[in-house]
C-alpha cells in the first residue's frame, strides 16, 4: 500500500466526519481552501497538510472557555462569542439538544459556565480543551 500526503475528496470527507457534497460544494468553495497538489483519476488531490490547516482555521471551532460557576443566560452565551446564537439555544432546549438550565430564577434559564462548557464540546465542530 502506498502511503500518500494527499488527499482526494471522498478521503477528506471520510477522515473529517462530513459528506462529500460538504467538501466539494462548501468547504472547497471557501476563498481560503488550499490549492489542488495533483490528480488523482476524476478528483483533484490535496496536501493533507494544507487540508488539516484548512480545517482547523475555518471548520473546527476552539472549544469555549467560560467561568465555570458563573451562570449565563442564552444571550450571555451568545455574547461570549461561543459561536451559536441565543435563538438556537433557546430551540435546541425545546428539543432536547441543549441541557436544561441549572437555574431559573425569576423564569430566566441560566446556565453554569461549567455546564456549557460541556455540552459544546459535545457538539460537532468543536474540540475539546486541549485537544
Amino acid at each position: 500500500m502506498v502511503d500518500r500526503p494527499g488527499l482526494i475528496t471522498p478521503e477528506i470527507a471520510e477522515q473529517y466526519g462530513v459528506s462529500t457534497h460538504t467538501v466539494s460544494k462548501t468547504w472547497a468553495q471557501h476563498p481560503d481552501w488550499p490549492a489542488p497538489v495533483d490528480r488523482r483519476g476524476r478528483y483533484k488531490e490535496y496536501a493533507a497538510t494544507d487540508i488539516a490547516d484548512f480545517v482547523r482555521e475555518h471548520i473546527e471551532r476552539q472549544a469555549v472557555t467560560l467561568e465555570p460557576e458563573r451562570l449565563y443566560t442564552a444571550q450571555q452565551l451568545e455574547d461570549a462569542g461561543i459561536g451559536i446564537k441565543a435563538g438556537t439555544i433557546r430551540a435546541d432546549l425545546t428539543r432536547s439538544r441543549w441541557p436544561e438550565p441549572d437555574d431559573t430564577e425569576h423564569g430566566v434559564n441560566r446556565w453554569k459556565g461549567e455546564t456549557v462548557m460541556v455540552a459544546m464540546t459535545g457538539r460537532r465542530g468543536y474540540r475539546r480543551q486541549g485537544s
